[in-house]
């Protein structure tokens, strides 16, 4: 999985994915429902140091996948999207089977 420019990527989109559901599902209700506003804290800033580490892996595998731009663009909206890296991903598999035909 990592073999690759394309591998990295969707593997950083797989953390940031799931941070973010971390981040809206469970650190969000902790915060309101229980009055824990550190888990917000704490989990937020992991979200945001892996959301900045997935839009360098989206310049890096644009360059070196010579993605289109609309690739790219398409990964920055997913990543705001709750499970839209995921689709994503499915996506992306899919496109790098039919580029290995």
């Amino acid at each position: 999985m990592f073999k690759n420019a394309l591998g990295q990527f969707r593997f950083m989109g797989f953390l940031e994915g799931i941070s973010l559901l971390v981040l809206l599902f469970i650190a969000m209700p902790l915060k309101y429902g229980f009055d824990l506003p550190e888990v917000v804290s704490v989990v937020g800033a992991i979200h945001g140091g892996l959301f900045t580490l997935y839009c360098a892996a989206i310049v890096y595998a644009t360059f070196a996948v010579k993605w289109p731009l609309r690739f790219a663009a398409g990964a920055i909206i997913s990543a705001f999207i709750p499970f839209g890296n995921f689709i994503l991903d499915h996506r992306l598999k899919n496109w790098q089977k039919a580029q290995a035909i």
